[in-house]
């Protein structure tokens, strides 16, 4: 299964690398992904089975196939309803206008896999693009009665405009992740209402019954995508923070934000320091519930804000406490 999602026109603000959220989004909730987009393939895999991400093998068809900007992001082992096994691809690629060639390079990515593999490929494709007009979905070949034809399922999601109270009310966690894009799209000249948006869209997490692990993640992809001036920035760390207060939970992208800013602004050095070991600690504990005292002793004793800093991040995305405390053991020696 190939799976395209064509790059949307950068956010003029943004400077980072636009695809590698989704890669993120589409990696965790790749059963939900299909699910959502294309609901013929999510029914014929059987998901009592697992699924294996296949990076390796991957990267052997990368540099094989991998032709100018081509390139091949996830490879994932599945099983289909019948029993058999299946491969899947998912080929996100930086794409953010029309491209001539896109169906042929949809054609050449699954011939290479059914000829390396020798397996059964199925190859889908999801716009991201503003383009009303442009939607490949068919490659064709014909020359003295020789014929080859290749078409592959779509969808745009420009599509989705004016399907906003759908979207809003569905369960399926890429019915949010498509809000957050139409809406960045349509505020692109509009950052207030933008604010307003994001805002919205950060409280709607809450009332769904995510988990906690889920409400970060999609929480992190919103604040990616929906970037807003700093002043107004700002704004909405007040506003997402108050309403965490009231409603006894906490949003850990902005405590990031809100620590690392504050412990910049302070001039004394001994506050700041405080400042930045207090917002380690408090991402530990809302993500883990519970720090061992060893670990908070060792941040305590850090006096390099610079290494402090990069705990800070790393804090918002380590998987347990023994794997933030083997950072520790990193920490630059200080002549």
């Amino acid at each position: 299964m190939l799976v395209y999602m064509a790059k949307p026109q950068k956010d003029p603000t943004r400077n980072a690398d636009y695809d590698s959220p989704w890669k993120e989004i589409l990696e965790r909730y790749f059963q939900e992904f299909l699910e959502f987009f294309f609901p013929v393939a999510y029914a014929g895999i059987d998901w009592s089975k697992p699924y294996e991400f296949l990076d390796k093998e991957l990267q052997q068809i990368v540099r094989d196939a991998e032709q100018g900007r081509r390139l091949v992001d996830k490879l994932v082992k599945v099983y289909t309803t019948e029993g058999e096994e299946a491969w899947v691809v998912v080929h996100v690629e930086v794409q953010g206008q029309h491209e001539t060639d896109f169906a042929k390079r949809m054609f050449v990515y699954y011939y290479r896999l059914f000829d390396r593999y020798n397996r059964r490929v199925v190859s889908l494709a999801v716009f991201a693009d503003d383009s009303k007009t442009w939607r490949p979905k068919r490659f064709t070949s014909e020359l003295w009665g020789c014929k080859a034809q290749f078409t592959f399922p779509t969808v745009k999601l420009m599509d989705y405009d004016n399907r906003e109270v759908e979207l809003e009310s569905e369960p399926n966690p890429f019915g949010i992740v498509v809000l957050a894009y139409l809406k960045t799209r349509a505020t692109r000249k509009h950052p207030e209402d933008r604010l307003q948006w994001k805002f919205r869209l950060c409280k709607l997490l809450y009332g769904r019954g995510y988990n906690k692990q889920d409400i970060l993640e999609l929480a992190r992809f919103i604040d990616w995508l929906m970037i807003l001036p700093k002043e107004l920035e700002t704004k909405f760390d007040e506003m997402l923070f108050q309403y965490e207060e009231n409603q006894k939970m906490r949003y850990i992208a902005s405590f990031e934000r809100y620590f690392l800013e504050k412990g910049e602004e302070n001039g004394q050095r001994k506050a700041r320091l405080e400042t930045l070991h207090e917002g380690i600690t408090d991402i530990l504990e809302v993500r883990f519930d519970h720090v061992p005292e060893a670990i908070v002793e060792s941040i305590n004793n850090i006096n390099d804000t610079t290494f402090l800093k990069q705990l800070i991040r790393n804090a918002a995305t380590v998987s347990s406490p023994d794997e933030f405390m083997k950072l520790l053991d990193h920490q630059p020696v200080l002549a």
